[in-house]
């Protein structure tokens, strides 16, 4: 979704998305995008000398005898030797960034939260013409010189748009609890708890579907996957989340009351940036391991008595931004 949107702010280049999985999101794409579909590079039943641990410091994923891998590679080796000269924008790869680099073509790396100061990462983001971070620089740490220097900040993207200052609808204490599909603690038995706990507040669920147990606590409301929660999530005073990117971009753009619940990620993405949510006062943090030990009746009034201010998070021009540093350094490079 990111990419499809900077797209949309490139509409006299050629682009193409290279990538698996992308067939449900062609009817979003402008008509200048093309895709080429790169077949998984996981292991499946032909891959007979399959070896599954052979670590590499200098890289995070690069197994041994994956036919779909080589396959994968293949396909990428010859779009760049047909198609340069070309810009790569590399989200988040850092093999892919190798790849290209030993091929001679220029990339750009899309910037994570976390700690990534391993070999692989500095070799990818040192390998890069530049990096590019779909956040903005308040919500950067302290790094190296040379990273930041490097770095288009182009502020928080959301699939929202820019609603700060929005002033909250009177529909009584409600929450909405959003969980995803990554992998989240948010369960069935942490929202029993919520509700039963909190018997003053109503609760809609967003991702879990309804589930068959009987004896579920009234105020709780299971909408199941929805494409759009935009409607439940701006009349609630609080939402419940993981601190995934996305939803933390949505949070800011919509200017919700966020509690954040960090899931355990790689390189802790999730914990950094739950970290640095409530360092700038944008978010209540709750450790998963706290919570049969917090006073949520105590801490949702609390919250709900706050008044955030997301503001300069996301940025209605970071769409713009993005594709403006994507431009200037194509340029420097092939000027």
């Amino acid at each position: 979704m990111r990419a499809i949107s900077i797209s949309h702010a490139l509409p006299e280049c050629h682009i193409t998305f290279l990538g698996s999985g992308l067939e449900g999101y062609i009817p979003l794409m402008p008509p200048n995008v093309k895709c080429i579909h790169l077949p998984m590079d996981t292991v499946n039943e032909v891959d007979e000398h399959y070896i599954p641990h052979n670590p590499v410091e200098s890289l995070h994923y690069a197994p041994l005898n994956v036919s779909g891998l080589r396959d994968r590679n293949r396909i990428l080796a010859e779009f760049f030797a047909e198609q340069y000269p070309l810009l790569l924008i590399v989200d988040v790869s850092v093999e892919i960034t190798i790849l290209a680099r030993l091929c001679g073509v220029p990339t750009i790396v899309v910037r994570q939260h976390g700690n990534r100061n391993d070999p692989a990462h500095l070799a990818a983001y040192q390998s890069a013409s530049a990096l590019l971070a779909p956040y903005p620089e308040t919500m950067q740490r302290q790094e190296a010189k040379w990273l930041t220097d490097k770095t288009i900040y182009a502020g928080g993207l959301s699939r929202y748009n820019i609603m700060n200052g929005f002033e909250h609808p009177d529909k009584g204490f409600t929450v909405a609890v959003l969980t995803g599909s990554g992998g989240t603690s948010i369960d069935l038995r942490l929202i029993c708890y919520l509700a039963r706990h909190c018997s003053n507040w109503n609760f809609d669920v967003i991702g879990l579907p309804k589930p068959e147990t009987k004896d579920l606590p009234e105020n709780i409301m299971f909408h199941g996957h929805l494409q759009d929660p935009l409607e439940l999530l701006v009349s609630a005073s609080v939402v419940i989340g993981n601190a995934g990117h996305n939803t933390v971009m949505e949070m800011a753009s919509l200017n919700k009351r966020f509690i954040a619940i960090p899931e355990d990620r790689p390189f802790d993405e999730q914990i950094q940036k739950a970290e640095i949510l409530e360092e700038l006062g944008l978010a209540t943090v709750i450790e998963p391991q706290a919570f049969y030990q917090t006073d949520w009746q105590g801490l949702l009034s609390d919250i709900a008595q706050s008044s955030p201010d997301w503001t300069g998070i996301v940025v209605p021009e970071a769409t713009n931004l993005a594709a403006e540093g994507i431009l200037t350094v194509y340029k420097s490079i092939f000027s």
